[in-house]
């Protein structure tokens, strides 16, 4: 008896054996059905090639559509009229219809999008007339109604004699790569449009630039911009010339404290200008104006703000503007000289007296103090004008002026009121010390000589003294009593000098004349 290993062995090789004998069984079948169907298919076109039936003949035609079924790429026959007799399944899977749909009609009206048909045929046409292979990428038709890119190749059969059989289409699908191709070129548009977007607007913003640095250039204030960092990022022309930088000269990038070491050099107090810098620099707040007084008497105006970003939370940096204002304060001075001195004399005019009279009298008010006027009116001042003229009479007044304006001192303020009339406020003011006052005046005055047609010309002068708030505490009334007081020392014979009547009495301070 044999073992039971040994049985099992035995049936083993005998359940492979007999598992190998079907599977060659049915592969000889699947190969003789396809053989089959090949051979129906070249019958059905009835075009050279057709399969025989194994009567000796040549069946590498078969073993061609064999191989052509079995790909993934269609591939179709073209005889040399131009007419499809052939082309393998792979159709139906690309387009949905079937070999027999494509074959009963022409395949390029059946395949070809509309507007590719005219292309195609020429295509064809030019390959089956010259010979020459060819390639092509067309839109085809699928049998739902959609549209699928392929790529076709258009290869000549010919003969061993060198005739001419056919054309070989093979066509593969290319819809991805299409459309990958597409994505590309719609980005590649889309960058270039991107592109030409962005060079539009730097265009735009580099002629906005220079417009505004045009414009920046011809303001005849120096603007400086500083960063964040405080580095330079922009300076006009105005500035090299205010503080006198090298033209052409890069300051761009430089550090404020290097342009500080610069601009120094020029002031009359460096250090004032440093604290004022460090001061600005701590606020976030625009500075207020502030003067920079120059070695060589230029006055130059500064102030400064901070920029704020685009979203108003953050800052851009600093900008700096500074005002070369020499002539516009000398202009100024001009102007205010016009308004409070008198052109004849120049000594302060009636507008500026009124204005020191209230501020004396408010002075005096606060600290209990008193101020004293004297309103002086010279005494045969007329007749030099009648007998000389108007011009000697303008000589007189500006040699007495001068003289005058000698004899007062530092605190004491001259003023012409106009024709004849003068005046003298004083701050901190007594009795006694004005007095003192009107007869140094009277004499200095009634020592002038003057000479005019060969004859020697003099004048006096007579003096009215009010003592604020002694005599009233309010301006108007205070010139009121002081030009009382001069008409009645006028009213004596001229040459003297009167206190004016108390507020509270009825009688005069008098004094004897003067001379």
């Amino acid at each position: 008896m044999a073992s039971p290993v040994a049985t099992a062995v035995a049936g083993s090789v005998m359940m492979l054996g007999l598992a190998g004998v079907v599977y060659v069984l049915l592969l000889r079948q699947r190969i003789a059905r396809m053989t089959a169907e090949l051979a129906g298919a070249g019958a059905a076109g009835g075009g050279p090639g057709a399969c025989t039936d194994g009567g000796g003949g040549d069946n590498r035609d078969c073993y061609f559509r064999f191989a052509a079924e079995s790909g993934g790429a269609i591939e179709g026959w073209i005889d040399p009229t131009g007419k499809l007799y052939w082309i393998n399944r792979a159709v139906e899977i690309s387009t949905g219809y079937t070999p027999e749909e494509v074959l009963a009609g022409d395949f390029i009206d059946v395949l070809v999008y509309e507007k590719d048909r005219r292309y195609c045929r020429d295509q064809v046409r030019q390959v089956l007339q010259t010979g020459g292979a060819a390639e092509s990428e067309l839109r085809m038709l699928t049998k739902s109604g959609g549209q699928v890119w392929m790529s076709c190749r258009w290869q000549p059969i010919r003969d061993e004699s060198g005739t001419l059989l056919g054309l070989r289409v093979s066509i593969n699908d290319v819809q991805a790569r299409k459309e990958a191709e597409y994505k590309l070129l719609e980005s590649v548009a889309a960058l270039r449009r991107a592109q030409a977007l962005s060079e539009h607007y730097l265009r735009r913003s580099n002629e906005e630039r220079s417009r505004l640095s045009a414009l920046l250039d011809v303001v005849r204030m120096g603007i400086l911009f500083m960063d964040t960092d405080r580095r330079v990022v922009y300076c006009n022309r105005a500035l090299f010339s205010i503080w006198g930088l090298p033209p052409g000269d890069g300051f761009v990038g430089v550090r404020d404290v290097v342009l500080q070491q610069h601009i120094v050099q020029f002031l009359e107090d460096p250090q004032a200008y440093q604290d004022h810098v460090a001061e600005v620099l701590k606020r976030h707040e625009p500075s207020e104006p502030f003067e920079i007084h120059c070695k060589d008497g230029r006055v130059v105006r500064e102030f400064s703000r901070v920029v704020p970003g685009p979203d108003g939370a953050g800052e851009l940096g600093r900008i700096w503007v500074f005002e070369d204002v020499t002539e516009q304060l000398r202009v100024a001075e001009q102007l205010m000289c016009l308004a409070e001195r008198d052109p004849l004399t120049n000594l302060y005019n009636r507008r500026r007296f009124h204005e020191e009279l209230e501020r004396m009298l408010a002075d005096a008010r606060r600290h209990g103090e008193s101020v004293g006027l004297l309103a002086i009116d010279l005494d045969g001042f007329k007749p030099v004008n009648d007998l000389y003229g108007h011009q000697a009479g303008d000589e007189v007044l500006i040699g007495l002026a001068n003289a005058v304006g000698a004899v007062v001192r530092r605190n004491e303020m001259f003023f012409r009121m106009g024709g004849d009339e003068f005046a003298i406020l004083v701050p901190i003011a007594t009795a006694q010390g004005l007095s003192e006052l009107a007869r140094r005046v009277c004499v200095c005055i009634a020592s002038l000589r003057f000479a005019f047609s060969g004859e020697s010309v003099a004048v006096t002068a007579s003096i009215g003294i009010a003592l604020g708030p002694r005599h009233d505490n309010d301006g108007e009334r205070l010139i009121g009593a002081a030009d009382r007081a001069m008409y009645v020392a006028k009213a004596l014979g001229g040459n003297c000098w009167e206190f004016a009547r108390e507020s509270n009495a009825g009688l005069l301070d008098r004094t004897s004349p003067a001379g």
